[in-house]
């Protein structure tokens, strides 16, 4: 029995990620390391690579911000609502990336009463940058928050409560006692938000308008870049993904091992 689930679990390792990641490889060298440059050294390519880091480098210290206040607030404060609130917070687990993005786009877009003013002001959401940003912040808001919840409970409030006693500073507290107990937890949290925010394509996808050189994130480039069999060029584009994927795994592995040390 042993040795069957392991021969199935190998198997599943193969087909399901092994098998396709090197499908991707193999499609992005396949014409040769010039061709692999080639495509990566295209205009819309790299303008998509930047704006990916961008919406990523905005949205992380976001929900960092989020994440720390909202597990601070649910895991050392009772009030009415607290359960309400804390299942609240997995709304952007339940919902389709894609209906999340519409969502967004019903509600800022240039028919809504406060896309209508937004754009009264000349500042434009929907099929811009801050869209992106916004659909973003959504669905990858609950990764930190989740991460420190349980861990915050278990831990405890004793050490916190016997700095105050001792008169130790907010700033004190959350500098030398605070962060300290939730650093591991925070950076997990951090590298799950990172590579949630990298490769996020639904609700991107539909607040983006997809315009080339402008809205296009890495994951709408390579869709794009296939559609207009540029095969090649999409599969390179992967493999930028798969990359900065593979790096987020080795950064969230590394947390792990340091958290249960």
């Amino acid at each position: 029995m042993r040795r069957l689930l392991i021969a199935l679990a190998l198997a599943f390792v193969l087909l399901f990620l092994v098998l396709p990641l090197a499908v991707v490889f193999h499609g992005a060298f396949a014409k040769g390391w010039a061709t692999f440059a080639a495509a990566l050294a295209e205009v819309d390519t790299r303008h998509a690579l930047w704006l990916t880091l961008l919406v990523t480098a905005i949205t992380v210290p976001v929900n960092v911000i989020f994440g720390v206040a909202f597990a601070w607030l649910v895991t050392r404060f009772r009030f009415r609502g607290r359960a309400l609130l804390i299942t609240l917070l997995d709304i952007p687990f339940a919902v389709s990336p894609v209906i999340a993005g519409l969502l967004y786009l019903l509600l800022y877009g240039a028919n809504s009463p406060l896309g209508a003013w937004f754009a009264a002001h000349n500042l434009q959401l929907m099929f811009a940058v801050p869209g992106i940003v916004l659909v973003t912040v959504f669905v990858t808001c609950p990764f930190v928050a989740r991460e420190l919840i349980p861990f915050m409970q278990q831990h405890g409030a004793a050490e916190e409560e016997a700095a105050v006693v001792l008169g130790a500073s907010r700033w004190q507290l959350w500098r030398r006692i605070t962060l300290p107990t939730i650093l591991w937890p925070l950076l997990y949290g951090v590298a799950l938000t990172n590579a949630r925010a990298v490769g996020e394509f639904g609700a991107v996808s539909v607040v983006s308008g997809n315009i080339r050189g402008e809205t296009n994130t890495l994951p709408l480039n390579v869709e794009l870049l296939y559609q207009d069999y540029q095969a090649a060029a999409a599969f390179a584009s992967a493999v930028l993904l798969v990359l900065i994927a593979l790096a987020t795994l080795a950064l969230k592995t590394w947390v792990a091992r340091k958290e249960h040390a």
